[in-house]
């Protein structure tokens, strides 16, 4: 058993999530993001890794999207109506809501304005969304009679969730983006204690332990007031979903509070449109907003108006939040383009910024001069400040939730290559966990185990407790000891306990373990055993007062030399006294010519495990070979074994075969 993984996107980078998870005979599509670096075929993942004919139905159970951000959604309309991908879908229902807006607002933006090729049409974003099928938070969904998923509050964004799955006794959860501390409009992320076999989980800020929040927020709030107060403009990137709402709640509360009159605009259109949708989605937000909703829906903004694109050259100060963020095109590359080159701007970045685009460029360094094709640039005298407002968890969020679930393996995605290597030898050696981070089109398998429940008899659960108190008293360990070692004696009993049985499985019915003795009643089968015999010939001498104890009346005159008297005569029982001596006289011999020291004596046979010695009194024994030769003072000992026991009775009827007993 195992489950295999197969990353075709965010593998050591961060872009174009998508995992592809294989378990049970089940194959899960987590996510299906584009790469917002990327014009070319690196934009999408690889779909021809999941099916080679393009039968993408038959090769996938399911997709499942985690959040509207565009590297977790964005590909999903060419998956499904240009590769061809018609099967169950699955999102929460703000992701529904909100990735529509977010699909066409970039279109609109690569295609419109950019004149790129387009990858899909506004109609493949409303036919791609008829097909999704909506999740509540902790709503276990049967998506076939084998697999089930769940979706767990992530932080992060509105409607953003981790993902359980399970299939049989195989079970993941996949994070997706998310955050473990609260923020002013949402709260921390929070799932159950599930027991693991996987958590392949996002590793942005794999090595960062960020500051306070309120030292973060101060921080920017004293950066924004000074770029303003001395006159200048203020362009905060950002998507319109997520940072904007959040940053647009702590500036409408300072402007408040300190009474300024600096206008604060945010681009128009798809924010208003985001806005309208965190009003109605009010209940997925933070407990804080959702306390004071009755009073005031603190989506309301007192400061916070539309922007006009004829206010970009006007004079005087503003704030401005202009989408996409990271400066990946669109109308905040417009208005990076006439404010950077002022020495009283600022551009604040608040969150990661993908490698390739203009955000990432600043907060590499703080460069003079920013190319954005080979024949244009743009010149930056502006202050750059970078402040990480991002919604993604930070290291120790991340060891938290990890030391939280505890399963059994780690997956590392949506990360930096250098940093993932460093949290994973942290998860290895802090937690013991297994952690992998593979690349791109890799596939990893990640061995599992199966548990099968089943029934046990009472039978078996008493040869398994007689183990385990032998176990208990043959240890140094004494049930009278003091209670400081009870909890020793119950390791014992457990670790060290073989109990061995027999595993029934029928069609239909559950497996049942049972004591190896209750097998043939249970089939309903007669017992039969098999056993070995053989009649063996013992010298004996000096058998005077044994044939005197013996009535010979009417027996032949060699009868003695085999002590065989018929069962029938009246002199029954002076013959059983005869043959206990004999087999009392046996018994010595073996003892001091072996190192068995256990053999067992009944009233008529020896017996040791399943090797039985009994004195023959058939003449006509079936078991005996005539053998020439016989001397006259002969006793026959008759002998049987199980086939468990057939290398101890060969060696014990070679030294009964060479014997003299001295009677």
């Amino acid at each position: 058993m195992g489950i295999e993984c197969l990353v075709l996107g965010a593998g050591q980078e961060v872009g174009k999530s998508c995992v592809v998870v294989s378990m049970g005979g089940k194959r899960i599509m987590f996510d299906c993001g584009m790469h917002m670096g990327y014009l070319d075929n690196r934009r999408f993942p690889d779909f021809s890794l999941i099916s080679k004919t393009g039968d993408f139905d038959a090769a996938l159970t399911c997709v499942v999207i985690t959040h509207f951000h565009l590297d977790h959604v964005g590909a999903l309309p060419y998956f499904t109506e240009v590769c061809g991908y018609h099967g169950p879908i699955y999102m929460t229902y703000p992701t529904k809501a909100l990735a529509p807006l977010m699909l066409e607002d970039y279109r609109k933006v690569m295609v419109d304005r950019r004149g790129e090729e387009e990858q899909f049409t506004y109609d493949h974003i409303m036919e791609c969304m008829k097909k999704v099928t909506p999740l509540d938070l902790k709503q276990t969904v049967q998506v076939d009679k084998d697999l089930e998923i769940r979706a767990y509050y992530a932080g992060h964004v509105l409607g953003a969730a981790m993902i359980y799955a399970k299939v049989g006794e195989s079970t993941i959860v996949y994070t997706g983006d998310y955050n473990m501390t609260p923020d002013r409009h949402l709260g921390a992320a929070h799932i159950d204690r599930l027991q693991l076999d996987l958590l392949i989980t996002e590793s942005t800020y794999a090595t960062t332990i960020r500051d306070s929040k309120y030292a973060r927020e101060r921080e920017f709030l004293r950066a924004v007031h000074k770029c303003v107060a001395g006159g200048g403009k203020v362009l905060i990137p950002t998507f319109a979903l997520g940072r904007a709402q959040e940053l647009c709640i702590l500036l409408d509360d300072y402007w408040e509070r300190m009474n300024l009159k600096v206008p604060i605009y945010f681009s128009a259109g798809l924010t208003i449109q985001a806005n309208m949708y965190y009003k109605m989605l009010i209940g997925w937000t933070s407990q804080k907003i959702k306390d004071t909703s009755s009073v005031r829906n603190t989506f309301d903004f007192k400061h916070v108006c539309p922007f006009d694109r004829s206010l970009i050259n006007a004079s005087g100060p503003c704030v401005l939040f202009a989408t996409p963020g990271m400066i990946s095109g669109g109308f905040s590359l417009e208005v990076f383009k006439q404010w950077a080159p002022s020495e009283l701007n600022l551009v604040t970045l608040p969150g990661y910024c993908v490698a390739g685009t203009i955000g990432h460029k600043l907060m590499s360094g703080k460069p003079t001069k920013i190319d954005l094709d080979k024949d244009t640039y743009v010149d930056v005298r502006c202050q750059i400040h970078q402040l990480s407002f991002s919604p993604h968890t930070d290291a120790k969020g991340i060891m938290d939730l990890v030391e939280y679930l505890s399963p059994k393996h780690v997956i590392l995605v949506h990360g930096e290559r250098p940093k993932m290597a460093l949290l994973k030898e942290r998860i290895q050696s802090e937690l013991g966990i297994q952690c992998y981070y593979p690349a791109n089109n890799e596939k990893l398998l990640i061995s599992t185990t199966q548990n099968v429940k089943i029934d046990v008899t009472k039978k078996f659960i008493r040869n398994c407790s007689s183990a385990m108190l032998r176990n208990v008293k043959n240890s140094s360990l004494s049930i009278s000891d003091s209670s400081s070692k009870y909890t020793e004696i119950i390791k014992l009993a457990r670790e060290d306990t073989t109990a061995e049985g027999i595993l029934l499985m029928e069609k239909t019915k559950t497996a049942k373990l049972i004591h190896e003795n209750e097998l043939l009643r249970t089939l309903g089968v007669k017992e039969h055993q098999v056993r070995f015999a053989f009649c063996c010939p013992v010298e004996v001498t000096r058998m005077e007062h044994l044939s005197n104890e013996a009535n010979t009346t009417h027996c032949h005159e060699n009868s003695f030399r085999k002590v065989d008297v018929p069962r029938c005569l009246a002199t029954e029982d002076r013959l059983t006294t005869a043959n206990k001596t004999l087999l009392h006289i046996l018994l010595s011999e073996l003892e001091t010519r072996t190192e068995c020291k256990n053999i067992q004596i009944a009233s008529e046979s020896l017996q040791l495990h399943t090797f039985h010695v009994c004195v023959c009194s058939d003449e006509h024994c079936s078991h005996r070979k005539k053998e020439n030769g016989v001397g006259e003072s002969v006793v026959y000992f008759c002998c049987s074994w199980s086939p468990c026991d057939d290398r101890l009775a060969r060696e014990l009827l070679q030294i009964m075969g060479r014997l003299t007993l001295s009677c």
